[in-house]
C-alpha cells in the first residue's frame, strides 16, 4: 500500500516554514542520549546505482527479513508504506530495482527522529514536537498495515533500541495488595517477540504472543495496542495484545510529557483503552507487563485437500467454518489458507493429549472423508512437542515473510455469521484466495466485552479471514488503484453477509466500511473521550478528533 497525499494540513513537515530549523534540532541533541536519526528508505544503500553509498549486496540479501527491517529506522515491513503518492498520481519511491526509476526519494520515511533509549528521551522528544506542532510517528518494528509508523515529512520517535526485560516470579502491580502477585515479564517498547519468548523459556514459562517468521514483530507496542491475537489465544486469551487478558501493567508517556502507569488499580480508564483501543493514540507505550505461564507441551495438527471439483471445494470450505467454533472451543489454535483448488491449515493444541486430540478432529476427519469419492484428496497429520518453545524454534525462528507490497482486509467472523452465511463467505474466501486465523472463540469468548477496549466483537469471533494482494515495485498509480478496487469489492461482499462482524484494527484496510464501528463498536465514543483526556495536544494519531 501507499502513503496517500493528505490535504488537511493541520500539523507542520519538513519544507514547511514552520519547520524547525538547525539550531532548533541542535538544542534537541543536546537533550537527548544519542544522536539524532536521519531515517532512508530501506534500499537507499543501493542508490547511485553506479556507485551504490552503502553494502547493496546486504540489502538485496535482507530484503524479506523482518529483522532485519527493524533494525533500521527508515524500513517498514511492507515498503509500499515507505511510498508516496501525489495527487496526481506520481509514486515517490526508493525500489530495490534502480534501474525502474534511477533515483532514490524519501517517499514516506519520516526526514529525521530520536533514537529514544529511555522515558527522558521520549519525553523530550514529544515536548519538541509539541512545541513546533510536528507531525509524528512512533516506530518500533514497523510492522503496521495501516502505514503508522511512517509519514511524509514527519518527525519520527524510533523506539526499536529499549530491549530492557525483567523477569518477575512475584510481580504486584502498582496500588495492589501485596499477596496479589503474578509470575510475569516486563518487556520494554523494543521487545521483539523472539526475545521475549526465549527470556521466558529460561524460566521454564510461555507468554502469549505473536506468531511470524523471525519473530520480528515488537511485543509491547501497536500489537498489543490493537487487540493483538495469537494462536494460543483459544487456551489463554488475547495475549498482550490485546493486554485485554494477559498484560496485566503498562508504562506510558503522555503528550503532555507525563509518565504514568496504567493498571486495573491506578489509570485504570487508559490501561482500558491501551488495551486494544487502538496504538499510536493515547501516548507512547514504554514497556508492557505480561503474565506467563509454566511451560507445556503442545500437539500440531496439520490437514490439506486438494481438488479441483469447485462446488465440492465450496462446500468444503464452507464445512471448515462451521467447525471452527468446536475447534476453538476444544483450544485449538492456528493459521489456515484457500485457493481455488486447496486449502490447509496447521493447528495447535497446548497440553492435549493424544486422546484429546483424537476426540476433537475426529468430527472433522469423517466429515472430510465423505468428500474422497467427488475427487477430494486429504492428509492429515498429528505432531507431539515437549513443549511450546520447542515447536516455536522449529516453524518460526528462521524464515521470512515480510519485504513485499501489500494490502488487505480482515474479517471478524462471528458464531452467528458462520453458522447462517457460510456458504456465502466460503465462495468470497475462494474468490479472493484467502488466509485465515483461528485466534478467538474459546478463552476469547469467556472474558466480558467490556473487560477492555478491545471491540467487543472479538468475544464473539471465532475465526479472522484475510483478503488481499500484492504487486510489483514500479506498478502505476493506476494499476494500483484498480487493486484497491477489486479489494474494496471484496470489503464490501463481506460486508454484505456479515454486517454485524468487525475487522481486526491491526491487519485491515484504510477502506474497511464504517471504520468506527468496525475498528472499535461500540466501546468508540469511549475510547474518543480518553483520547481527549489523555491526549489533550491531539499530538497522537494525527488530526482525527
Amino acid at each position: 500500500m501507499t502513503a496517500w497525499a493528505s490535504s488537511s494540513g493541520c500539523l507542520c513537515t519538513y519544507g514547511q516554514s514552520c519547520w524547525p530549523s538547525a539550531s532548533a534540532f541542535f538544542q534537541l541533541q543536546s537533550q537527548v542520549s544519542q544522536p539524532l536519526i536521519y531515517p532512508v528508505p530501506s534500499a537507499s544503500a543501493c542508490y547511485p546505482a553506479s556507485d551504490p553509498s552503502g553494502n547493496c549486496t546486504a540489502v538485496v540479501d535482507n530484503w524479506y527479513d523482518g529483522n532485519w527491517r527493524s533494525s533500521m529506522p527508515g524500513a517498514m515491513e511492507a515498503p509500499n508504506w515507505e511510498t508516496f503518492t501525489f495527487q496526481n498520481g506520481t509514486i515517490a519511491a526508493c525500489y530495490l530495482n534502480t534501474t525502474i526509476t534511477g533515483v532514490c526519494e524519501q517517499g514516506s520515511v519520516p526526514v529525521i527522529g530520536v533514537d529514544a533509549r529511555s522515558v527522558e528521551d521520549i519525553q523530550a522528544a514529544i515536548a519538541f514536537a509539541v512545541q513546533r506542532n510536528l507531525k509524528l510517528v512512533v516506530k518500533n518494528t514497523g510492522h503496521d498495515f495501516l502505514g503508522r509508523s511512517a509519514a511524509r515529512g514527519s518527525f519520527v520517535i524510533w523506539t526499536h533500541n529499549m530491549k530492557n526485560i525483567t523477569y518477575n516470579p512475584t510481580f504486584t502491580p502498582q496500588g495492589a495488595v501485596e499477596s496479589e502477585t503474578y509470575e510475569t515479564v516486563t518487556l520494554s517498547a523494543g521487545v521483539q517477540w523472539h526475545e521475549a519468548y526465549a527470556t521466558v523459556n529460561d524460566y521454564g514459562r510461555i507468554m502469549v504472543g505473536g506468531l511470524s517468521a523471525g519473530g520480528s514483530v515488537g511485543s509491547s507496542g501497536g500489537w498489543v495496542a490493537g487487540g493483538g491475537h495469537s494462536a494460543l489465544s483459544p487456551s489463554y486469551g488475547l495475549g498482550k495484545i490485546l493486554g485485554v487478558d494477559n498484560s496485566l501493567e503498562m508504562s506510558v508517556v503522555l503528550s503532555t510529557g507525563e509518565f504514568l502507569t496504567a493498571n486495573k488499580y491506578q489509570n485504570s480508564d487508559l490501561f482500558w483503552a491501551l488495551r486494544g483501543g487502538g496504538g499510536f493514540t493515547y501516548g507512547i507505550v514504554t514497556s508492557v507487563t505480561y503474565r506467563t505461564y509454566p511451560s507445556i507441551p503442545v500437539q500440531l495438527y496439520t490437514f490439506q485437500a486438494n481438488t479441483t471439483n469447485s462446488s465440492a471445494l465450496s462446500e468444503l470450505v464452507g464445512g471448515l467454518l462451521r467447525f471452527q467454533s468446536q475447534f476453538t472451543d476444544d483450544g485449538w489454535g492456528g493459521y489456515g489458507a484457500i485457493s481455488d483448488q486447496q486449502f490447509y491449515f496447521y493447528y495447535f493444541g497446548p497440553n492435549m493429549t493424544n486422546e484429546t486430540v483424537a476426540t476433537t478432529t475426529q468430527g472433522w476427519h469423517n466429515y472430510t472423508s465423505s468428500f474422497a469419492p467427488f475427487g477430494v484428496v486429504t492428509a492429515e497429520n498429528i505432531y507431539y512437542s515437549p513443549s511450546w518453545y520447542q515447536l516455536y524454534e522449529t516453524l518460526f525462528s528462521t524464515g521470512v515473510q515480510n519485504g513485499g507490497n501489500l494490502m488487505f482486509t480482515s474479517r471478524l467472523l462471528s458464531r452467528e455469521a458462520i453458522a447462517t452465511n457460510y456458504s456465502q463467505i466460503a465462495e468470497i474466501l475462494i474468490n479472493c484466495g484467502a488466509s485465515f486465523d483461528t485466534i478467538a472463540g474459546g478463552k476469547v469468548s469467556q472474558f466480558l466485552a467490556d473487560s477492555a477496549g478491545l471491540n467487543p466483537a472479538w468475544r464473539d469471533a471465532v475465526v479472522e479471514t484475510i483478503c488481499g494482494f500484492t504487486w510489483d515495485d514500479g506498478a502505476s498509480s493506476t494499476e494500483i488503484n484498480a487493486l484497491i478496487s477489486q479489494l474494496k469489492g471484496w470489503i464490501q461482499e463481506m460486508y454484505d453477509v456479515t454486517p454485524n462482524d468487525a475487522a481486526y484494527f491491526n491487519e485491515a484496510s484504510l477502506f474497511e466500511i464504517d471504520w468506527q464501528k468496525a475498528f472499535f463498536g461500540l466501546h468508540y465514543s469511549t475510547l474518543k473521550e480518553i483520547k481527549t483526556k489523555y491526549d489533550p495536544n491531539r499530538l497522537f494519531g494525527g488530526c482525527w478528533i
